[in-house]
């Protein structure tokens, strides 16, 4: 049986960033900046990791589910947006999946990678 969310376990600070779409003075839209939208807490959950072969090299992948609590700006998340940890900017998590596993509209959870290029 899976374990039952609860707000004790949200003891990861996370900054959910999005790359808006901006004019390059030419006419054509492109990618902006990483813009922070939201910063809240989160619970990672990690899940058996990998070492793909990419470019000929080996690299390490580490998925996790991060899950964290349903309000109007984190059911604005979709799989373009990443997570950035607020105590280790180093951490980047690249969101692939968002999903209301319970449909109760009280938790999301969200497949994310952590290990690969955004």
């Amino acid at each position: 049986m899976a374990k039952k969310p609860n707000s004790g376990a949200l003891r990861v600070k996370l900054h959910f960033q999005v790359r808006p779409l901006v004019d390059d003075g030419m006419g054509n839209e492109q990618s902006g900046p990483w813009e922070t939208v939201f910063t809240d807490f989160a619970e990672l959950i990690p899940l058996r990791g990998g070492e793909p072969v990419l470019a000929a090299r080996l690299t390490g992948v580490q998925p996790y589910i991060v899950r964290v609590r349903s309000h109007t700006a984190s059911r604005e998340v979709t799989p373009s947006w990443r997570a950035l940890d607020a105590r280790n900017p180093k951490r980047v998590l690249n969101i692939r999946a968002v999903s209301d596993t319970d449909q109760t509209n009280a938790w999301l959870e969200m497949m994310a990678d952590d290990g690969v290029a955004t």
